[in-house]
């Protein structure tokens, strides 16, 4: 059996990360994605974060696996000759330029449509229609517009933002979501159509359960943050620390070792606090009236949290992780990302993988997340710039090694 998205051909005109995860998620299903790079510098994360003088960046090579590349200058007449051709080759096109780049060079929707009315448009934007539609939206700012910043933290200190790259990531996989949507409807209408995920939308998506909170408030406070019963409530929904958010109180607790990572986070469910309390040698308190239920709990969780770091510390925090299993409490280590590259199971599920790279040599990056039975992911390097640039012009746009030496001649690939 073949690829997901065999027979597939995406036009890719992203570059730095939201659009390239989006892209590489399709390459992985088994898409042709074409990169479209500017000759002689092509994505600007080639250069960024460099470990290694004169290879492309890991900050490249994680987000452009299984990808071709072609160098175009779609400022020369030639280079938009290609690109026309290429628009009218493809299933998808994909691009996150600033607001109005590819218009002023005179591929408006429009045109794109015309010249192939079954191509789907594709577009990570910062911001949707409004007042800010034209500003500029990276990571960090998409975190802030979107809801999470003001979120994240302890009550106490600065808004945060996230190691998560919700913001860029988080959009490339919700635009693959919309990708694919318009490609089962394109079975049935035959044409191709807009997709757009804005930055700002796609990080509001992943805080719903905030914006529900907010709703929340209007009946008082909030029962699972930290701040009840005693702490002040204003008029938006309040930075939680490491409050689960849900209905079920948990806790990032210390465990042996004293590193900034020797924790274990800790759910306490009704049925958990009894095994819960026979572990950490405090019986007597199944059964007392003001510890006994979830309500009597509630407004002691800083104490019954204190009780279970006590605990933990005895132990490191894959013993807590053991000792808690036994019993169905819900309960995760902090691992760190030393701790990830080198967990084998990830290895062996395809979630971590090793890559050689045939100028950087072997490098780990992260595998497709998303596990299809019929059609597992291989990994493959990601390409050098302009890698494929004569083989794309050659079997996709027709010409002729003569044609191909006089555009390079021209600058226009």
């Amino acid at each position: 059996m073949g690829k997901a998205l065999d027979g597939i051909r995406i036009l890719d005109m992203t570059h730095v990360q939201s659009g390239p995860t989006c892209t590489q998620i399709l390459a992985w299903f088994g898409a042709d994605v074409i990169k479209v790079e500017l000759p002689g510098r092509g994505d600007i994360t080639r250069g960024q974060l460099r470990d290694k003088p004169g290879v492309d960046s890991l900050y490249f090579t994680m987000l452009n696996c299984n990808k071709r590349s072609i160098t175009i200058n779609t400022k020369q007449e030639k280079g938009k000759e290609v690109f026309r051709k290429l628009i009218q080759a493809c299933d998808v096109m994909v691009e996150n330029f600033a607001p109005g780049a590819l218009d002023r060079q005179g591929f408006t929707w429009e045109t794109i449509h015309e010249l192939n009315p079954r191509l789907i448009y594709a577009s990570v934007k910062g911001f949707g229609p409004g007042p800010y539609e034209d500003c500029k939206v990276y990571e960090n700012i998409a975190q802030c517009t979107g809801g999470a910043a003001s979120t994240t933290g302890f009550d106490d200190g600065p808004p945060l933002v996230t190691g998560a790259q919700i913001g860029d990531s988080g959009t490339g996989i919700h635009l693959v979501a919309g990708i694919l949507a318009a490609l089962f409807q394109r079975e049935t209408s035959g044409q191709g159509q807009r997709v757009t995920c804005a930055m700002q939308d796609t990080v509001l998506n992943l805080c719903r359960v905030k914006l529900r909170d907010q709703q929340r408030l209007a009946a008082g406070p909030l029962m699972e943050y930290p701040q009840y019963p005693n702490g002040q409530f204003g008029a938006a929904v309040p930075r939680a620390g490491n409050a689960s958010g849900g209905g079920q109180p948990g806790w990032a607790v210390k465990t042996k070792g004293g590193g900034p990572n020797d924790y274990i986070y800790v759910i306490i469910q009704p049925p958990g606090w009894e095994p819960l309390m026979k572990l950490c040698g405090r019986p007597e308190l199944i059964t007392d009236p003001e510890w006994a239920t979830p309500e009597k709990r509630l407004p002691k969780l800083d104490k019954c949290f204190e009780i279970v770091e006590h605990w933990a510390m005895s132990m490191d925090k894959l013993e807590v992780m053991r000792a808690l299993n036994q019993f169905d409490i819900p309960c995760g280590p902090i691992l760190d990302m030393r701790e990830i590259a080198e967990e084998q199971a990830l290895r062996e599920t395809g979630t971590v993988v090793e890559v050689d790279h045939p100028k950087r040599g072997k490098f780990l990056t992260v595998g497709n997340p998303i596990k299809l039975s019929d059609s597992p992911t291989d990994i493959v390097p990601s390409p050098l710039l302009g890698e494929h640039t004569d083989e794309i012009l050659k079997s996709i746009v027709g010409w002729s090694d003569a044609e191909i030496a006089a555009a390079r001649k021209d600058g226009a690939v």
